[in-house]
């Protein structure tokens, strides 16, 4: 666990001291306060002002945000060779993967904590339902993890950002509109599996109404799981090349 931790404070360190990370920052917050502040408006005159409006909009902008985040945690150092200086420290494969998907993770979760504030403001001018904004946000937060770790592993299998950034975009794109599919399939079992294998299905339906199924948090947790030790094994082959 030592090496994961070094590995995770260096890729803290690195999101507070880049621009790019910086800019994320303000593109997650400004998006997230516009759609805020538009349904509390809505509120006044149309609909009560729902605490899960915030995880919801997440659900399709991670699609987007996560692949920028994720983009030069391996490929960047694979690039410019730092990665092969990582292989011959004293890490281990999994504590150089792990540390970099909890650093991302990290980051992600503070965003995600920053619009809490958006909760605060529902409870000082209205009685929102807490239960329903806690399983929102512990859903998005799981959602994200899974996210991250999908866009850790593209980053793995190539040296330059932005085609790892393109590759985790489509991938998740893919997992987002397969509840899509879903819908218009004739089939109603394959329609139900089509929609139980996206992130979507997993969210829209149970989190972000309040409901929290242990079949979604394992869902989220073994997507998680499974890329990250795909992750390694990638890892693990740059390691025999090096």
């Amino acid at each position: 666990m030592r090496g994961t931790w070094i590995i995770f404070r260096r890729e803290v360190g690195q999101y507070f001291v880049s621009p790019v990370a910086y800019m994320i920052a303000a593109a997650f917050l400004l998006l997230t306060g516009f759609l805020f502040n538009n349904d509390l408006v809505v509120s006044a005159t149309v609909k009560a002002a729902s605490p899960s409006v915030v995880p919801q909009f997440l659900s399709m902008a991670l699609v987007f945000f996560s692949p920028v985040l994720t983009m030069r945690a391996l490929a960047e150092e694979s690039r410019e060779g730092t990665l092969e200086l990582l292989l011959t420290a004293p890490v281990r494969d999994s504590d150089i993967v792990l540390g970099k998907f909890f650093g991302a993770w990290f980051y992600y979760s503070l965003l995600l904590a920053l619009t809490l504030v958006y909760q605060v403001i529902l409870l000082a001018i209205t009685t929102p339902d807490l239960g329903h904004a806690i399983s929102a946000y512990v859903g998005i937060w799981l959602y994200g993890g899974a996210t991250l770790a999908v866009g850790l592993f593209f980053s793995a299998v190539t040296e330059n950002q932005i085609v790892a950034a393109f590759l985790s975009t489509a991938a998740l794109l893919v997992l987002y509109l397969g509840g899509l599919a879903g819908q218009i399939v004739a089939n109603v079992d394959l329609a139900r599996i089509i929609n139980q294998l996206t992130l979507q299905g997993h969210f829209i339906t149970s989190f972000a109404y309040g409901l929290v199924r242990a079949e979604d948090i394992v869902y989220y947790a073994g997507m998680i799981v499974i890329m990250l030790y795909i992750t390694m094994r990638v890892v693990e082959a740059h390691r025999w090349r090096a």
